[in-house]
């Protein structure tokens, strides 16, 4: 897919009334959920909710992946959408989408390679609508698999977050070749990477990498009852870096 090729997005909103003038520069502000955005590929559409910061103008902006999908991961994921609401409390507006076949988007999962052409509109939706703007590309799991390789080499992509990186079930060895700054949250029960195991590889990583490990004492993959503290923990870091 080439992403120049993309056509105009469409949205589906509901019907609503005609606002007052005073209301009316309020609304310019994609707010989740006055309706869902469908940026067109080349199997169809990506579903996608965009939403603004509640302070103008926004910092940067973000691209927040799911979870697997055959595992029941979608856009609305709880872990997905608490860090969607991080980075706009950092000040970003944020695109989620759902991976081909999930949702509303057309296609069929495709293990992870077809998934990454998904990534990549996303990226561009984002690059054309905020030219200019830091990115920041964010995934959960395998949202964090998938959107991590591209994003550690994309030229838009300025900062990367993994969440829960399920290290016992994909390879992420790919991360040796990331310079960019690199925040990574995890879980200290987590079922699909070990903590241990994470510690060493991030003692590699920062060998040549400006790594950030975050570990949320006592929870499992998904976050459990501390969703807050791993809230909290992406805001601070992408508020540190944009200060930069």
């Amino acid at each position: 897919m080439e992403c120049g090729g993309l056509a105009p997005l469409y949205y589906s909103i509901p019907r609503v009334r005609k606002p007052k003038r005073r209301q009316a520069a309020a609304l310019q502000i994609p707010m989740y959920p006055a309706g869902n955005l469908f940026i067109p590929v080349a199997h169809g559409q990506l579903e996608a909710i965009l939403k603004g910061p509640r302070q103008r103008p926004a910092k940067g902006v973000a691209l927040v992946l799911h979870p697997h999908p055959l595992g029941g991961g979608t856009m609305h994921n709880k872990v997905v959408f608490r860090a969607a609401g991080a980075l706009n409390e950092a000040g970003l507006t944020v695109l989620r989408i759902n991976f081909r076949g999930v949702g509303q988007s057309t296609g069929e999962h495709d293990e992870g390679r077809g998934e990454v052409e998904d990534v990549r509109a996303g990226l561009y939706y984002l690059s054309q609508q905020y030219p200019g703007l830091r990115m920041v590309l964010c995934g959960f799991s395998f949202g964090a698999r998938v959107g991590l390789e591209v994003g550690i080499h994309d030229p838009r992509v300025a900062y990367v977050i993994g969440i829960g990186v399920p290290l016992q079930k994909y390879d992420f060895q790919f991360l040796t070749a990331c310079r960019k700054p690199l925040l990574l949250v995890h879980g200290e029960r987590d079922e699909f990477g070990d903590v241990e195991q994470l510690r060493k590889f991030v003692r590699e990583l920062e060998k040549s990498t400006p790594v950030e490990l975050v570990v949320i004492p006592g929870v499992g993959h998904f976050f459990d009852e501390q969703l807050d503290e791993l809230k909290r923990a992406i805001t601070d870091w992408v508020v540190k870096q944009f200060a930069a």
